[in-house]
């Protein structure tokens, strides 16, 4: 039996652009034709967001909330160190980079052996050619697969009534998408390099928002493509990935990446804030080790609070049922998209 370490962190964007830059996906929705007038005046806030924005724009809340998370990441990397896997599995979804129009899997496993990537690109969100690091937007970097291991677990998971989709080749987008890329680079916030293998595993989170959020394919009224695998689905599969793996002879780190609600995706508060009620309650189900109990959480609930990536989550919270979470970090937020936790479930 080989041992297993699992981990819950984030791939929000604007961890890689300067903290002036933070706030500026609140400020691209404050001027979105759909947000009613009277949310476009501060004082129309909630309170807790108002006292975030403060007379700075957010700046100083930006430090702060780059302070947490970059403590989480950091916890979590030496973590890997740690643990020294043979492989690195990361849960992750793909908006609309390398699945589009001609094919959206539910779920499949890249069995690749290396990607020349590019991560230090402009974000489509934060459109700021300066990042944190210094790093010019065309420097390569390789990342390592682990064709066989991956081989292994597409193979085991058909084998066992999971029909998950493979790919040996990227199919729109070059290198990897950004919630695998920007995984790797903020477990290497310090930039000492970043050497495991890793098998990216793609979660179909956006569902019915994926394509229609683009405005390319013409619905008709009340038309909506089809939906994201469900919550059971997700976590039943992240039982069956456990189970694959420590039975393998792959030490192996399984990472379910996301923040929880995001503002743009949450029509209740008109895409300028996050459900934040609703992000505490998973966070004391985490706390409590009822993380099973997210199995049974209903699609539209998910959808209602914004917290389509959470999909990602479940299948971490699949692979760890039978283990108690430790929260390393919880950096809440009004301003700045999503609220982002960050989690370890020791072997």
């Amino acid at each position: 039996m080989a041992d297993l370490l699992g981990m819950g962190l984030s791939h929000a964007p604007m961890f890689q652009f300067p903290d002036e830059n933070m706030s500026d996906i609140l400020r691209r929705f404050m001027k979105s034709p759909r947000l009613p007038e009277n949310m476009r005046e501060v004082h129309q806030w909630p309170e807790p967001m108002q006292a975030e924005w403060g007379d700075d724009e957010g700046l100083n809340s930006a430090r702060k909330h780059r302070e947490i998370a970059i403590n989480g990441f950091r916890r979590l990397r030496a973590e890997i160190d740690a643990f020294n896997p043979d492989v690195v599995l990361i849960w992750g979804d793909d908006q609309y980079e390398n699945f589009k129009e001609d094919i959206v899997p539910p779920f499949c496993v890249y069995i690749y052996d290396q990607l020349e990537c590019f991560p230090y690109k402009s974000s489509a969100v934060i459109n700021s050619p300066v990042n944190v690091w210094g790093q010019p937007e065309d420097k390569a970097v390789s990342v390592r697969g682990h064709r066989e291991a991956a081989h292994h677990l597409a193979r085991e998971l058909t084998l066992n009534n999971f029909d998950v989709c493979y790919s040996y080749k990227p199919h729109h987008h070059p290198g990897l998408a950004h919630a695998f890329m920007r995984t790797l680079v903020y477990l290497d916030y310090d930039q000492r390099g970043f050497a495991y293998p890793i098998i990216p595993f793609h979660v179909n989170c956006y569902g019915s928002d994926l394509i229609a959020k683009r405005a390319i394919t013409n619905f008709a009224d009340g038309e909506l493509a089809p939906p994201a695998p469900t919550p059971q689905r997700c976590f039943d599969l992240g039982v069956e990935v456990g189970r694959i793996l420590q039975e393998s002879r792959w030490r192996a780190v399984v990472i379910g990446s996301s923040s929880w609600s995001h503002a743009f995706l949450t029509r209740k508060h008109h895409g300028l804030y996050p459900d934040v009620v609703s992000d505490r309650k998973r966070l004391k189900e985490l706390e409590s080790g009822r993380h099973s109990e997210w199995r049974n959480l209903a699609p539209d609930t998910l959808t209602d609070a914004g917290q389509h990536e959470f999909l990602n989550w479940l299948c971490l919270a699949g692979a760890m049922a039978d283990r108690k979470a430790e929260v390393v970090a919880y950096a809440e937020t009004y301003i700045f998209n999503s609220d982002k936790i960050f989690t370890l479930f020791q072997p």
